[in-house]
């Protein structure tokens, strides 16, 4: 009964971590963890580089802090990288967002991070890293801040 119990302790630890590492859900918090700076931002189809240029994005595992013109938005978010593309649910709990959930999309590829926004409180994400007026989309790319 002992090698039993024990054979079935091993395949559920094989099952979950297979589970684990498919979903990547660890893998993106390792690579959003960090502070990230405002390289390139479109707001509903017009460059908004300048507007957003100092905001400043820090991410650490399931929660967010953005920091822009002497205010602080904060709270919490969700990942889904198995969608195509991946999804991102930020959830606000401090400042201009409290109470706000805005569905994402996002991308990251080293020390860069693009994240496209759903504004105006669409329910659904975007389905793509583009921004129109008809879309209601804020893109901006993010670069790792090294300091």
């Amino acid at each position: 009964m002992n090698r039993v119990a024990g054979l079935l302790a091993v395949a559920i630890a094989l099952v979950t971590g297979s589970f684990a590492r498919a979903d990547g859900t660890a893998d993106d918090w390792k690579k959003l963890a960090g502070t990230w700076k405002v390289e390139a931002a479109v707001f509903n189809g017009d460059e908004a580089t300048d507007l957003f240029k100092e905001a400043v994005l820090t991410i650490e595992e399931g929660k967010y802090k953005v920091e822009f013109a002497g205010m602080t938005d904060a709270g919490t978010l969700a990942l889904e990288p198995a969608k195509k593309p991946r999804l991102m649910t930020i959830t606000g709990t401090d400042g201009p967002n409290k109470g706000k959930t805005i569905p994402a999309i996002y991308e990251i590829d080293g020390d860069t991070l693009k994240i496209c926004y759903t504004l105006g409180g669409g329910k659904d994400a975007p389905t793509e890293f583009k921004s129109t007026a008809e879309n209601k989309t804020l893109l901006v790319t993010y670069k790792r801040d090294k300091k």
